[in-house]
Formats: C-alpha cells, structure tokens, sequence
C-alpha cells in the first residue's frame, strides 16, 4: 500500500487526480515546470516540487526529474494522469525500478497493446475480432502492394507505432490503389517522425462504422470489468469532437459482446488500472477491435456520468 502519490502532470488531469487522492486521504505532491510555478495544481497539492524548465521535454518528459522529485518528496506512488509519459513503458519500469508504485498498468501491458500490429495479432488469439489486415514483418513496397490488392479497397494504411490518426493514410479506390507507394512513402514519413518507428500495417476499411470504446478497470489478481461504452463516431481529422454515452445504436446485446471482448483484450495483456478499448461497428453491428489506450482518457468523465 501506499500513502503520498506524486501526479506528474498538469492541467485539470492532475488536479482531478489531486483532488481524488485528497478525498480517499493520501498525501499529494505535485510537479511544475518554471513556467507553471502558479497553475492551480501547484496550489492544490500537499506540496509541489520543480522538475525543470518549462519546454516538457526538460521537465514533464524527463522521467530522470520526476524519478527524483518522488524520491526527494518521499512519495511511493505515481500517478501519470494521461498524455505526457502516461504510455511510455519505459516511465511505468522506471517507475517500478525505483520502488515506486505505478498506478497504471504494468509496462508489459503498455509494450503489448502500443505494438498495433502485435495487438491485434495476440486478440485474434484470444478471440476478441478484428478487421481483415496485413500485419506481417515484411514491408518491402511490393509485398504491401500485394496485400492490400488481397484485402481490397477501402483500406487504410496505419503506422504499427501509431496514435491520433498519424501515420495514417486512406486507399479509398483502385485509383488509388495504383498511387499506393505514395501513400506508404507519406505514412512512414509521418510514423517516423511521429513515433521514431516507420513499421506500417494495412487495415480493411469499415465504411460508415460507429467507433465505439468500452472502459475497462482491472486489477493485479486477474479481475476486469467494463463500464459500458462511449460513442465518439463525431470525429473532425480524425481527433474526436463529441461523446455520447450510451450509444444511440448500441443495444444490451451488442454492449454484452463488446464488453465481453473488451475484459477478455485486458485480461490478454495482465491490464492493471483504467484502460480503454477501442472497436468499429459496422452497419450489421458486428464490431471489429482497434486499439486499446493503456491509459485513463480525457473522456472518462462521460462514463463517470452514467455509472
């Protein structure tokens, strides 16, 4: 157990978790950079500590000052609220390392679910469906060229690394089928320089698909749960706009079956924590995994709203 957590965040992700802390009766520790000396987290915690200069890679990226300031505090828990380290594996290892309790899922969990190719390779193997894809280790053009001529259009190239619809390109027709190396050429730029990792995999298109995420809480003796779904279908550049809990077309039976997968893609990985999985559901509501975001979401506040 534990009884001081450091939030090394920001912003009203941190002082939510400050305030949630506060009320269960830990003690709390905040960090800042130079330039966020006086935002309201600083003020709202037990205590506060800087961690560096105010670009984020000099403080709320650098894992080696948040390691410190939770030694220096005496916390023994971290809280990596979301965005910033909240999916870095190595963050939650170093974490651990250093004796520090992680509240957030073991990075094993992280490195397997932030691997999209090899996510929905170890789904499929636990049964949890997937779109027809290409995940294979050869990215040569000619052997893309040739999978995604099998799969058929609509399709949808995407960066294995990826996040935030980055790295991404759609391959809408046999049009474009034939201008596919552009596409390739473009998302490994993209993925690069996004994720330092150019790997690519190919993804049949659900057209018209509702995208549907199910909140998953698991816990370290191989108990999960789900809370039911959010509806983020109104998206805008591929970022969401607006979420809608519950789903106008997700019936008890669909949310049955989704919730079902969505326990049984945790419990694949040892999930430990707040965690989202992500489906498509077509129009014959058949739903197809995505992705999971090993972390809590900006929208958990939607499903703290129904439940």
């Amino acid at each position: 157990m534990f009884g001081k957590i450091l939030v090394a965040n920001r912003g009203e992700i941190a002082c939510r978790v400050l305030r949630t802390a506060q009320r269960l009766g830990w003690r709390t520790v905040a960090v800042y950079a130079a330039a966020d000396a006086q935002a309201p987290h600083v003020a709202l915690a037990d205590e506060a500590l800087g961690i560096g200069e105010a670009p984020a890679a000099a403080s709320y990226l650098n894992i080696q000052a948040l390691i410190a300031a939770a030694k220096q505090a005496g916390a023994d828990a971290v809280h990596p609220g979301y965005g910033f380290l909240s999916e870095r594996a190595d963050f939650a290892r170093a974490c651990v390392d250093a004796g520090l309790v992680f509240i957030g899922p073991p990075p094993e969990a992280i490195e397997a679910m932030g691997d999209k190719a090899a996510a929905k390779r170890r789904m499929r193997a636990a049964g949890v469906p997937c779109a027809p894809d290409y995940l294979g280790e050869d990215q040569g053009d000619e052997r893309l060229a040739a999978e995604a001529r099998a799969l058929g259009t609509p399709l949808l190239v995407k960066a294995v690394a990826g996040g935030g619809g980055r790295g991404m390109r759609l391959v809408r027709d046999a049009r474009a089928l034939a201008e596919l190396p552009a596409a390739l050429a473009a998302a490994r730029r993209e993925a690069e320089s996004a994720f330092g990792d150019g790997r690519l995999m190919l993804e049949r298109l659900i057209e018209g698909g509702r995208h549907i995420e199910i909140q998953v809480f698991a816990d370290g003796h191989g108990h999960a749960v789900h809370l039911g779904e959010r509806d983020c279908t109104a998206q805008r550049r591929r970022q969401k706009v607006v979420e809608e809990a519950p789903s106008p077309v997700v019936t008890a039976a669909l949310r049955a079956a989704m919730g079902r997968d969505a326990v049984a893609a945790a419990r694949a990985v040892g999930y430990r924590g707040a965690g989202t999985v992500e489906f498509i559901v077509d129009a014959g509501l058949q739903h197809y995994f995505l992705e999971m975001n090993t972390r809590l979401q900006v929208e958990h506040p939607v499903t703290e709203c129904i439940t």
